[in-house]
């Protein structure tokens, strides 16, 4: 399965990096789960999820999208163990994103945290934080 330009794979660390650079739209959200998706199915073991939204220029999303992607996750992750998916967040627009799908994927087998500290995301998710980097 190639990767998609803005992913790393660490495989020994069982973690899935992305590393968001331009525009947060409904685009690249579809490629994000499509892609954590075909992984998901691919994979006998759980993976873990590391989103790095510091570069981007902006999110161009809306509830609408948001609260339909977020319960076709809870749906998709239903049968499989449980994952942890960190996300690194500096801006307002981004927190607001993240707290709803925090909030839409809560008592499922996504478990979603968002972190203003690389550190603390690394600590929450078992890996040295120079992966993170």
């Amino acid at each position: 399965m190639k990767l998609p330009a803005h992913v790393l794979f660490r495989k020994d660390l069982s973690l899935i990096l992305w590393k968001l650079r331009g525009i947060l739209d409904e685009a690249t959200v579809n490629e994000i789960v499509a892609f954590t998706e075909a992984v998901e199915k691919r994979s006998r073991k759980p993976l873990n999820r590391f989103y790095d939204l510091s570069a981007l220029d902006a999110v161009d999303l809306n509830f609408d999208f948001v609260f339909h992607v977020a319960l076709g996750r809870r749906l998709s992750a239903a049968p499989r163990p449980a994952v942890k998916s960190a996300f690194y967040v500096t801006s307002p627009d981004s927190t607001h994103y993240v707290k709803l799908h925090a909030m839409l994927t809560d008592y499922s087998p996504l478990h979603v945290a968002l972190f203003t500290d690389r550190a603390a995301a690394a600590k929450w998710l078992g890996v040295p934080l120079e992966a993170l980097s």
